[in-house]
């Protein structure tokens, strides 16, 4: 286990409650194997070689037996030598799931990093990126990587138009200052419960625009900085993203550590 590089004591919120209909398993995704282990179990050993969690904490689909004995089996495992590891039942929302996994933090945590468990692949040296962001002063921080296509913007088509096609240009994005967002996301404690407390007053249809935490928190006004992530810290969300993972796992040095 590499030595944790924050002073911070620090909680890990993995967020495992997706159901995985794309992957088309027919199981919820944090189950579906990947190189002979489920997904779940390569985000949990990726966070725990990092050393930077004094607490992690899976927030799985609620009544999910089967992950829960997987839990239970490698909570077995950590022994004395790891984190206090915790499980809690997620909600129907990626938002609702890290609220349960605040509610369920041990005294004394002082920095949250939410963790998609998609991203099982994740290298060591993101989740360090992102803890020492923290400790140098940082309310909240995100991994992030280059975006390397050019990226439209596109407005529905309508009148005649519609029969040419479905939707019209309207404008090109400067590449330069694009980045494609990862995970883990870091946050004081104090940071990540007041973007939350504030998310609760969200409409339905804003709630449902949110697609991250560090959302929630730019709407309180508070910055957020970004750190290098990692190609390997891909989403598996689609059997195309489980290919190229299962390549990076039978590549010759192993995922995790072939690109920091």
């Amino acid at each position: 286990m590499s030595e944790s590089p924050t002073r911070l004591v620090t909680a890990v919120i993995v967020v495992a409650a997706g159901s995985g209909q794309r992957l088309g398993y027919g199981m919820p995704k944090a189950a579906v194997p990947l190189g002979g282990e489920p997904i779940l179990m390569h985000a949990l050993r990726g966070i725990v070689a990092s050393g930077v969690a004094s607490q992690v904490c899976v927030a799985l689909p609620p009544g999910d037996e089967g992950l829960r004995r997987l839990c239970d089996d490698f909570r077995e495992e950590l022994a004395d030598g790891g984190p206090l590891l915790t499980v809690v039942d997620g909600g129907s929302t990626r938002a609702e799931s890290v609220r349960a996994g605040i509610a369920a933090l041990m005294e004394g945590i002082e920095a949250v990093l939410v963790h998609d468990a998609a991203r099982a692949l994740t290298p060591e040296s993101v989740f360090h990126r992102v803890c020492d962001s923290l400790v140098a002063g940082a309310a909240a921080v995100i991994p992030v990587v280059p975006v390397v296509d050019t990226v439209k913007m596109v407005a529905a088509t309508t009148g005649g138009d519609a029969a040419v096609a479905p939707e019209l240009v309207t404008g090109t994005a400067r590449r330069e200052e694009l980045r494609a967002v990862q995970t883990p996301q870091g946050f004081t404690l104090g940071t990540l419960l007041r973007a939350h407390e504030a998310a609760q007053a969200l409409d339905q249809q804003q709630a449902a625009a949110v697609t991250d935490d560090a959302m929630l928190v730019e709407m309180l006004g508070t910055a957020v900085h970004a750190v290098r992530g990692s190609t390997q810290s891909l989403k598996i969300t689609t059997p195309l993203d489980l290919i190229f993972a299962e390549g990076l796992l039978e590549g010759p040095l192993g995922a995790r550590w072939v690109e920091g």
